[in-house]
């Protein structure tokens, strides 16, 4: 593996996974609160950003032409230049009254295409550029990283429009995040372009014909569709999520909302401290707590658990709803709580489509094209719930929306219900694991 004794890892994973975890962040979260603060109605700010979830959903169709054509080195770099481009695209087109929400939304598009297809270089690269000890000795690492960047991405920059636009208004103060934001990658990608190592597997594959990639590519969503047990697995990953994937678009502005309108009316820089600081802190734990839980007892026994434990979410938001506190010191630790809870239910949603991919822990030679399938529906399972939560909310009111939240996390119960005999009780288990 060339050059790789000469670069140490510690000089590209971090801030190659701090790349890749802060345009998600910005287009998920950051996304709605921006056009919140810039007078967007609520129910079209969460339409238009859900949509912006479509690049994930579609990223298996071209993910197998990133494997083929140029380096992985070439995409990240090249993809990281787009990214800057898409913040500064969205910086230049804020300022144009009339028509700044299309003029954005074209930027917030090339910044979600481009991060979903630097996600794919990025992780193609981990695997080329280490060996497989370093591998396994830098996935929390990466794993840290990319956490921080969503910190930033969902917590830091919130806070910081907020307390800008005490001084120059919301509008120029995303100009100024979002152009510093350009810049940063600007430089990540020059930074990159040098500094991480050419691993002499990181080559396109120039012998493989047209209809061989088509052939091969083909296969693969075949076998996948062929699983005995799919329809079913579909129903659950398209489930799982969502009342989540509708209470995850409208935090932001409940909690910014006035009280009169059924918020909380807090400060924007207090929402992002909330949710993007704090929640990020207690969805890491509870991602942390419950990948130890699922491997003592395994997938087949923890799913239902798991699954249930995402109905205390929704239930926080009605009580808030219901009571309206004002006092931060109530706010943050039900945010902090509630995302807890996603963390360690969502475990059990990772465990089941390693389980999809690998076919029932057997293993196939198209694991990896099967996983990245899976999180297509994953995506697809955020999109649709946050497409259709805007106009609930508007229909319905904070507090009746949060309780048709909690009716919803009815249905991936009854997915899990109709999937669960179809689990093999031993996958997931440590000591199982151990044994064999």
């Amino acid at each position: 593996m060339e050059n790789k004794k000469s670069t140490s890892p510690w000089a590209w994973v971090p801030s190659l996974y701090f790349a890749e975890g802060l345009p998600y962040g910005i287009v998920v979260v950051a996304s709605v609160v921006m056009y919140t603060n810039l007078g967007l109605a609520t129910d079209k700010a969460v339409f238009y950003t859900s949509l912006l979830y479509l690049p994930w959903v579609l990223k298996p169709f071209w993910s197998p032409f990133i494997d083929i054509l140029k380096t992985k080195r070439w995409w990240i770099f090249a993809m990281q230049l787009l990214i800057g481009i898409g913040f500064a695209g969205i910086a230049f087109t804020i300022p144009i009254k009339d028509f700044y929400v299309q003029a954005t939304l074209a930027f917030f598009f090339l910044l979600a295409f481009s991060s979903a297809t630097h996600d794919i270089a990025a992780d193609g690269f981990y695997m080329l550029g280490l060996d497989t000890s370093d591998q396994a000795w830098f996935v929390g690492f990466r794993s840290t990283f990319y956490r921080i960047a969503n910190i930033v991405g969902q917590g830091v920059t919130v806070m910081a429009a907020g307390l800008l636009s005490k001084s120059m208004g919301f509008s120029m103060a995303w100009v100024i995040i979002l152009f510093t934001l350009a810049g940063l990658f600007i430089v990540l990608a020059f930074y990159h372009r040098f500094i991480i190592p050419r691993p002499v597997t990181d080559a396109p594959k120039l012998d493989l014909k047209a209809s061989d990639i088509l052939k091969e590519f083909g296969d693969a969503f075949v076998t996948f569709f062929k699983k005995p047990y799919i329809l079913l697995a579909i129903f659950f990953l398209l489930t799982f999520r969502f009342a989540e994937g509708q209470l995850i678009k409208l935090i932001p502005p409940f909690l910014m909302a006035p009280l009169t309108e059924g918020g909380l009316g807090i400060a924007t820089e207090y929402v992002g401290f909330a949710q993007g600081i704090m929640g990020i802190i207690g969805l890491t734990f509870g991602g942390i707590f419950g990948g130890i839980i699922a491997a003592k007892g395994g997938l087949k026994k923890w799913l239902l658990p798991m699954t249930l434990i995402m109905v205390p979410n929704a239930l926080i938001y009605v009580i808030l709803s219901v009571f309206q506190p004002s006092s931060l010191l109530i706010i943050v630790p039900c945010v902090m709580l509630e995302q807890f809870f996603y963390g360690f239910g969502f475990t059990a949603y990772m465990l089941f489509m390693m389980y999809v991919a690998s076919d029932a822990g057997k293993g196939n030679k198209h694991q990896s094209s099967h996983y990245a399938i899976c999180t297509g529906f994953m995506a697809l399972s955020m999109m649709l719930p946050g497409m259709v939560a805007g106009q609930m909310q508007k229909m319905l009111g904070y507090q009746h929306f949060f309780i048709w939240a909690l009716l919803c996390t009815v249905v991936p119960i009854i997915a899990v219900l109709l999937l669960k005999v179809k689990i093999d009780p031993a996958y997931g288990r440590k000591e199982v694991k151990e044994k064999e």
